[in-house]
């Protein structure tokens, strides 16, 4: 034990040494593999030691990484350990990425790093960007990440705690300590460990809605709001270092505006356990927890105002707004009026006191005169240390911490409708089975000419479909009426395929009392969003919100909710594209070519009707699913479509991985705000399609349907879905206890009716990767070579084909031919094993082959950071893929012969397996 110490203490002092700007040439690269191994190496140690003093002789010595491991059949309980094993390589290797990040900055300083304020502000002052356009752009910035729920969460919420209370222990190898320091660091290490292990992986029961609104809160409270000073101080430093006046930009343009939103009790798409009493509870919970998170930085704020009276005289417009203060405050009035604040906020159990702030704005304007009263004393850094991170916390959190959306398949929308106009005496049943999309805007139209409702005051809903929305509406409109907007998003339609599914929601809006009589009719008080998801909707989407935009009801409601933002320019309309189900429904090329192609087209419709898009974009934590390094994202969006409003999801294990811990919060949050900020700027001077280099719109075409057809022919082949339920994990994953939402949005078993999620997360298990490659090679190879030589030349400098091949790259890197096999070895049926592996593997030799050509380097020349990753992990992951293929054997075998109890008594062990090799793969679906 003392020795760890020793080394811990050694490692620390060499960094230290490491990361002084003196040499002339720093090796970043090799400086950080270095870094994981040491690092690697001190903690698996450590954690042997741990197992071994539990007993688990067996386990240590079988870990990876740990020298003298034996590399034969695992022990029970290896999957807990190895799950353990890479989470701990996982907290390494992204610590040691914030380890080099600070040592390029320190040698090279706050510009140096790609993605963040530091680099594109230096870029755009080289551009010729002034103070004035800077300053215009930032007061349109608005980001807001949204967290969701992950169907496929393979981690307990107790779990993730204590992987938090483990990174931070691994931070502190950074720094130098004595050799008392370093030996009671390690001990924390090993005993953070050992709690880990005893906590267990296992998700004994399914989790409810509150655990996992639980775990968001965690996020909204504890580290988004600790980490928002050192964003907005790295914008501040960023921008002295280019060159900009720091104090005119952010006095005149502000910080660009983060806002955050959450899904965690209003998705309802499929889940039957968000009920209208989960929703009210979210946002009572919300709520509360904002008026907390507020409360805790005014108490700070109140603690450091000691400003005594006889130094400084208090401005007179404090003592009108505030009154003189008590005896006990005389001399320290400044104090006195944060208490008057604290006094002022609204009950946390929801209640409005007499005389409380009745919205944050209230409060805002307060503590903006406390801050002028101070520059007006002369204690301008005052105003701007200690009471500007209080601003920021208000403007940012308000008194709903994050707006909640809701969203319902339009399916849904339809059976709740119809069951309305039954009530009322219509034909709901035509209404839903044989109307055109013509006759269903027609006869919405006339609805919503008129207020009168479907249904009579307090007369019940008339089937499980209309209760379900109508109670959640109302509870929505309970909350608008008690509090205002602030809290609520939108009201968000998935699997939108024509306007009629969004003219419905209108119709149940005012059923539910969230629309008002405005001149000309109606208007609904909630922004409606469409979400396009398939191919084939995307599209369709431009004609689809061109119609939407023109109709009466939606020019009302985007009237409506335009005179609550009257700053804005041009009313908001927020549009939501679906990044999974397009790319399960025609594979990954189409999808992202879709995707982009439609934006373009959007974006143009959005224009010609005179509203600001705000893109919604529902990416997901894989590549198949949307995911990609964020600031490439950003860059690789098409010119035009950002307006520099944006939303993102961020979905469960991606939560964790990129928010899990203050720096890499707030290193995320950084790349978000100034990639949106900087592509912003860049998208005001450029037109829509300008990015694309010539030819590059028709060889996208032609490598779209090529892939969209090699994709359609496999997944629709005669035994495909049998061959696919055998050779992935897909069983596994349906019985488990993972996430609170079902598998399916129905429970049919049918390739359509499973989610994007668990279909990426079966396919990844097995070591496929499939939807994130398949179909690419071929797309790629039906090129002539002219054709193949123009994608060369520009597939380094169209930055949109440069993210998606990439991406597809890193997904066929991911992936294991051996292993495929071996999975595909559970298929019973030899001719369907050998007709669909031939398939894949010739399809995946054939990707590979051709992304070298493309790039004219193999992978591992040109991406010797992700190479790394993959080695790291390559031994350990084949021994997890062995046992987890003979425990599917064995546990298959069991429930086939009706031995439930048996097959019930192992399936803890083929959890464990799919924890160990999801933390492995650093993702699930």
């Amino acid at each position: 034990m003392v020795r760890a110490g020793i080394f811990w203490h050694t490692l620390a002092t060499q960094r230290n040494d490491l990361m002084t700007p003196s040499d002339p040439k720093p090796d970043y690269l090799n400086g950080g593999f270095q870094k994981i191994d040491e690092d690697l190496n001190l903690v698996i140690t450590g954690f042997a030691e741990v197992l071994a003093s539990m007993g688990w002789d067996s386990l240590s010595t079988h870990l990876p990484w740990n020298r003298g491991s034996q590399f034969h059949e695992l022990p029970p309980r290896a999957g807990q350990a190895y799950s353990i094993a890479f989470q701990l390589l996982n907290m390494i290797e992204e610590n040691a990425a914030g380890y080099v990040r600070q040592w390029r900055e320190a040698n090279n300083g706050i510009q140096a790093e790609r993605g963040l304020w530091g680099y594109y502000l230096k870029a755009l002052k080289k551009q010729g960007v002034g103070e004035d356009e800077l300053i215009r752009s930032l007061r349109q910035t608005r980001v807001e990440p949204v967290l969701t729920a992950h169907p496929t969460e393979a981690k307990r919420l107790s779990v993730l705690e204590q992987h938090r209370e483990l990174y931070a222990q691994i931070e502190k190898l950074d720094a130098s300590v004595s050799l008392i320091q370093a030996e009671r660091q390690a001990t924390g290490i090993r005993t953070a460990l050992e709690r880990l292990w005893r906590t267990g992986e296992i998700l004994v029961e399914r989790p409810e809605v509150a655990d996992e609104r639980r775990n968001v809160m965690h996020y909204l409270t504890e580290v988004f709001p600790k980490v928002l000073t050192l964003v907005d101080d790295r914008f501040v430093e960023s921008l002295k270092a280019s060159g900009f006046d720091a104090a005119r930009v952010i006095g005149e343009g502000g910080f660009p505006q983060l806002r955050f939103g959450t899904w965690v009790g209003g998705d309802r798409d499929g889940h039957p356990m968000v009920t209208a009493e989960v929703t009210a509870e979210s946002l009572a919970s919300s709520r509360r927890q904002a008026l907390r998170v507020v409360e805790r930085e005014l108490l700070a704020l109140s603690q450091k105002l000691t400003l005594s009276s006889w130094m400084q005289q208090m401005p007179q417009d404090l003592f009108e707004r505030f009154g003189h203060p008590e005896k006990h405050f005389q001399i320290e009035p400044w104090r006195w009026c944060v208490k008057q604040m604290i006094a002022r906020l609204p009950a946390q159990d929801g209640s409005l006191p007499s005389g409380c702030y009745l919205s944050p704005k209230e409060l805002l304007a307060d503590l903006k005169l406390l801050q002028r009263s101070l520059v007006e004393v002369g204690a301008g850094l005052l105003a701007e240390w200690d009471v500007r991170p209080a601003i920021r916390t208000v403007e940012v959190f308000g008194f709903h911490l994050a707006c909640l959306d809701v969203r319902q398949n339009s399916q849904f929308h339809r059976l709740a409708l119809t069951q309305l106009m039954t009530a009322a005496g219509l034909d709901g049943e035509a209404y839903l089975e044989t109307w055109t999309e013509a006759q269903r805007v027609e006869f919405l139209t006339r609805e919503l000419a008129s207020p009168r409702p479907f249904l009579q005051l307090g007369a019940p809903a008339p089937g499980p479909e209309a209760k379900a929305v109508l109670e959640c509406y109302r509870v929505l409109a309970g909350y608008l009426d008690q509090y205002g907007f602030e809290g609520i998003g939108s009201l968000i339609v998935s699997m939108t395929t024509g306007v009629a599914d969004l003219l419905t929601v209108y119709v149940l809006a005012r059923e539910a009392g969230l629309c008002r009589q405005v001149e000309g009719g109606l208007a609904c008080v909630l922004p409606v969003v469409p979400l396009f998801e398939t191919l084939g909707d995307l599209d369709a989407s431009p004609t689809v919100l061109e119609n939407y935009l023109v109709h009466p009801a939606t020019q009302r409601s985007l009237r409506f909710r335009h005179s609550l933002e009257p700053e804005r320019e041009l009313p908001d309309q927020q549009v939501m594209i679906g990044y999974s189900d397009s790319t399960k429904d025609a594979g990954i090329l189409s999808s992202q070519w879709g995707l982009h192609r439609a934006q373009g087209k959007l974006t143009e419709v959005a224009a010609k009707c005179q509203v600001r898009l705000r893109f919604f974009h529902g990416r997901g934590g894989t590549v198949s699913r949307g995911a990609g390094p964020t600031h490439r994202f950003l860059e690789a969006l098409p010119d035009g479509s950002l307006t520099g409003s944006i939303r993102l999801t961020e979905q469960g294990e991606t939560i964790a991985q990129k928010y899990g811990n203050p720096s890499t919060a707030a290193y995320n949050i950084e790349l978000l705000l100034a990639g949106v900020a900087s592509t912003f700027l860049r998208h005001a001077t450029k037109k829509i399609g300008s990015d694309t280099p010539e030819g590059g719109a028709e060889l996208m075409d032609r490598l779209s349907h090529a892939s969209e057809d090699k994709y359609r022919s496999l997944i629709r082949e005669e035994g495909f879905i049998e061959f696919y339920r055998q050779a992935t994990p897909l069983d596994a994953l349906e019985a488990s206890q993972i996430g609170s939402r079902p598998s399916r949005r129905t429970g049919v078993a049918k390739l359509e009716d499973l989610r994007a999620i668990p279909w990426v997360f079966s396919w990844n298990q097995a070591r496929f990767y499939l939807p994130g490659w398949f179909g690419t090679g071929s797309a790629l190879a039906s090129l002539s070579e002219k054709e193949f030589t123009r994608l060369s030349e520009i597939v380094r400098k169209w930055d949109f084909l440069n993210y998606v091949m990439t991406n597809v790259e890193s997904s066929v890197a991911s992936s294991d031919a051996q292993l495929m096999q071996a999975y595909a070895d559970l298929v019973e049926k030899p001719e369907q094993r050998e007709k669909f592996m031939n398939l894949i593997l010739g399809e995946h030799e054939l990707t590979r082959t051709m992304l070298d050509r493309l790039y004219g380097a193999p992978m591992g020349e040109r991406r010797p950071r992700f190479l790394k990753t993959l080695e790291l992990r390559a031994e350990a992951l084949q021994l997890l893929h062995r046992q987890q293929i003979s425990l599917l054997k064995e546990w298959r075998k069991l429930r086939a012969s009706g031995q439930n109890a048996a097959a019930e008594a192992m399936f803890p062990e083929v959890l464990l397996s799919v924890n160990a090799i999801a933390s492995g793969l650093r993702t699930t679906g």
